[in-house]
């Protein structure tokens, strides 16, 4: 990344890619006519103020107290991103862009998708973080896959409960417009 600005790269780079979930979800999966930019904005205002903060800080926490790349200390991350920080980011997600679009009950996709997201997001370990990438890449790496998740969190968020059939379908969804995009419609000729 920018080794001078390392903050300020790694959590502009997490924005954008959060938003850029939100802008793939409703651009090529839910094919809308009309882009809600303010849904886009809120989601953006999210992962800028928080998640990309979060992430950066935290990932440099786990690796200043749990050093190096055993399988010990790889686990000992895995747990503790999976039973805190899993559960903070994805909550501040539903409650935040809730609050941002002024709904009234901020708390309601929350209720709703919650527990289905996080047995989801317990699936999408960040194994391969803690494994092959240097610590100045975690923040930018975990963007990246902050992307991927994005989309999937805005699709669950607007058109499903968070469940792994959702996520299943979701997948899917994204196979058939990859295909449709590229106009590969069936192996090699």
């Amino acid at each position: 990344m920018f080794p001078l600005l390392p903050w300020i790269s790694n959590v502009t780079l997490y924005g954008c890619l959060f938003a850029g979930g939100d802008f793939v979800h409703q651009c090529v999966i839910a094919q809308r006519e009309d882009m809600d930019w303010r849904h886009t904005r809120n989601v953006a205002i999210v992962a800028l103020s928080f998640q990309g903060n979060f992430n950066y800080f935290w990932l440099r926490a786990l690796e200043h107290r749990f050093p190096g790349r055993s399988a010990g200390m790889i686990f000992r991350k895995l747990l503790l991103d999976q039973t805190f920080a899993s559960p903070l980011a994805t909550s501040v997600f539903y409650t935040g862009v809730s609050f941002l679009e002024g709904k009234e009950d901020i708390f309601a996709d929350w209720r709703e998708k919650f527990f289905n997201t996080y047995k989801v997001a317990c699936i999408f370990f960040q194994f391969l973080n803690f494994v092959l990438m240097p610590l100045y890449l975690r923040t930018a790496f975990m963007g990246c896959s902050a992307f991927l998740w994005a989309t999937f969190l805005c699709f669950s968020r607007q058109s499903g409960d968070g469940t792994a059939a959702v996520a299943l379908a979701w997948i899917m969804e994204m196979y058939c417009v990859f295909m449709n995009f590229t106009g590969w419609v069936g192996g090699a000729s």
